[in-house]
């Protein structure tokens, strides 16, 4: 049984939960709160499994996996259907691009441990914090957007007509633009997309309100 170490509300935690759910495994959640107890990714346990103290980690076996994109690769791996990565390398390339641009060039700059930096050491009051946020998101949807809405590889989804691991990285993203209120308005393509994946099982099922540990 695959175990996933997961906070409800962790966009990285929700990214391999979608995957793990469109590959139709069963898996167990072990929840990781990131705010009670001063944040329960400290404690020595969890740090042991990952120096980084960041969920998710997914646990195989004997195998511990850590970094969300790094997980969901080595699931399209070890479970190649249905695939999260297309056939060829343009079509891979392209993915993976989408996919490292909400992962590696948003998500960083807005995670909580950022966003409490922010407010702990630099004394960045409420409304500055919600003006970084806003910034770093809308700079990378303008860039998505436009890889999407150029590409005759867009799909229903961010590539053809199935989703992959660019739609796990999109959906969780638009979540927390949503949550901290950044109009979508401009980024029509990212919209339609995002409409497509909520209609669908594994992506209902992986949302942070229908997690165990959702408050």
């Amino acid at each position: 049984m695959l175990k996933l170490y997961t906070y409800f509300r962790s966009s990285a935690s929700y990214r391999v939960r979608i995957a793990l759910n469109l590959k139709g495994l069963a898996w167990d959640a072990v929840p990781v709160h990131l705010l009670k107890d001063g944040g329960q990714q400290h404690v020595p346990d969890f740090a042991a499994l990952n120096p980084n103290e960041l969920v998710p980690v997914l646990s195989d076996g004997d195998a511990t996996l850590v970094q969300s994109l790094a997980i969901i690769e080595y699931l399209d791996e070890c479970h190649p259907q249905p695939p999260l990565l297309p056939a060829d390398p343009l079509g891979r390339a392209r993915v993976r691009a989408l996919a490292q641009t909400i992962a590696c060039e948003v998500h960083p700059l807005n995670n909580l441990r950022v966003l409490r930096y922010l407010e702990r050491q630099l004394d960045i009051d409420a409304d500055g914090r919600s003006a970084w946020y806003r910034h770093w998101v809308e700079r990378g949807f303008s860039a998505v957007e436009r890889m999407l809405a150029e590409s005759p590889d867009t799909g229903r989804f961010c590539h053809g007509d199935t989703p992959s691991l660019a739609d796990c990285c999109l959906l969780p993203q638009v979540f927390n633009a949503e949550r901290f209120r950044v109009p979508l308005s401009a980024y029509p393509t990212i919209r339609r997309i995002v409409e497509q994946c909520r209609q669908l099982e594994p992506f209902q099922s992986a949302a942070p309100e229908a997690q165990p540990d959702a408050e």
